[in-house]
């Protein structure tokens, strides 16, 4: 439709003032409603703060990239994942105590971390009882799952996936190792964690508690002899280069559970929550599928790098295994340890 010529008999000047004053309010009205409008925009997405030990190229940092692309875009940007990788916001313990406090969001911790608020999870690290990576997946996404969730719950942390982090194995540098005899004498350091220290010393080992950022350093300086990780780690962490001996000895069984804080959880909506689990889930597939790619390659690239590897007959070392197991049950308790180990058989079936 034409525009109507302006009214005659209007003083002159009174329409450009007019049209000025218009403009004017209208600016000012906008001005004033950005900040509301910034405010239910910012109010509408929810960042949520994960924090893991895993090195940018190792399998764990590339499953959490993943998942936090799929949740950002399924969500369309409501829900948004800041990533911290490699202890950026402190050493693993650390980690999980802000989560359970809720300054971190979420978390990646292994088994052997959790199992200081539920002993439950001591069961899953005891040595030797899981067969392959399909065994251990079977009973930490079935019967355990099920057993460990409502009492994580009850800790303030809600259990979303297992993801994987792989059997341990251990490295020295001063023989190779085929026999449990092997083991005898060699400083080998450990985590904390009651199931890896009694694994080491039942086998003759001296146990020595290091904080993980600071392997390394006491790797090259010859405070241990040795370490125990799995493969990835191993090579992530270049740990080879001052161990010229890696022993495949798959020990215990290690994976990463993304836990997030309760009431951080809670205040998500349903669909929230559920878009969580599933890309939580979705990442576990990654990460496990990643670390049996990566593996091979990984030990492919150890030999390169001149690291001598043995594949010792394991037998040996779990009949070894009579004493640790006696500890494991001590801390863990042994109605837990018992029903672990019932579960353990059934996936064998």
């Amino acid at each position: 439709m034409a525009r109507k010529p302006a009214e005659t008999g209007r003083i002159k000047g009174e329409s450009k003032a007019m049209n000025t004053n218009r403009r004017a309010l209208l600016l000012g009205s906008a001005v004033l409603a950005a900040p509301a409008l910034l405010g239910r925009s910012a109010a509408a997405a929810t960042t949520l703060k994960l924090a893991h030990l895993a090195a940018d190229s190792h399998p764990g940092h590339k499953a959490a990239l993943q998942m936090k692309e799929a949740v950002e875009r399924r969500s369309d940007g409501a829900l948004k994942i800041d990533i911290f990788p490699s202890n950026q916001l402190g050493a693993p313990p650390e980690q999980l105590e802000q989560t359970k406090l809720g300054v971190i969001d979420m978390n990646l911790p292994t088994q052997g971390a959790l199992d200081k608020y539920e002993k439950a999870f001591a069961t899953v690290m005891a040595p030797f009882i899981f067969r392959d990576p399909a065994h251990a997946f079977a009973v930490l996404d079935g019967a355990f799952a099920e057993w460990s969730a409502p009492l994580l719950e009850k800790q303030g942390l809600v259990q979303l996936a297992t993801w994987d982090y792989g059997f341990r194995n251990i490295t020295n540098s001063r023989r190779p190792i085929l026999t449990p005899d092997d083991v005898k004498g060699l400083r080998i350091r450990t985590p904390p964690e009651v199931q890896l220290v009694a694994c080491i010393e039942a086998l003759g080992g001296r146990a020595t508690q290091i904080a993980f950022t600071e392997l390394p350093s006491a790797l090259n300086q010859g405070v241990v002899d040795g370490q125990e990780n799995p493969v990835g780690v191993i090579w992530h962490m270049k740990l080879h280069e001052t161990q010229p001996h890696l022993a495949l000895t798959r020990h215990c069984y290690n994976s990463l559970v993304h836990v997030m804080n309760r009431g951080r959880w809670q205040k998500l909506d349903k669909k929230q929550q559920e878009l969580l689990r599933e890309e939580s889930t979705n990442a576990a597939a990654l990460m496990r599928r990643l670390v049996a790619e990566q593996e091979t390659e990984e030990l492919r690239k150890l030999e390169a790098a001149g690291v001598k590897i043995t594949r010792p007959e394991l037998e040996p070392f779990r009949a070894a295994m009579g004493p640790a197991y006696d500890r494991v049950a001590a801390y863990a308790g042994r109605a837990n340890m018992d029903r672990m180990l019932k579960i353990v058989q059934s996936a064998r079936a």
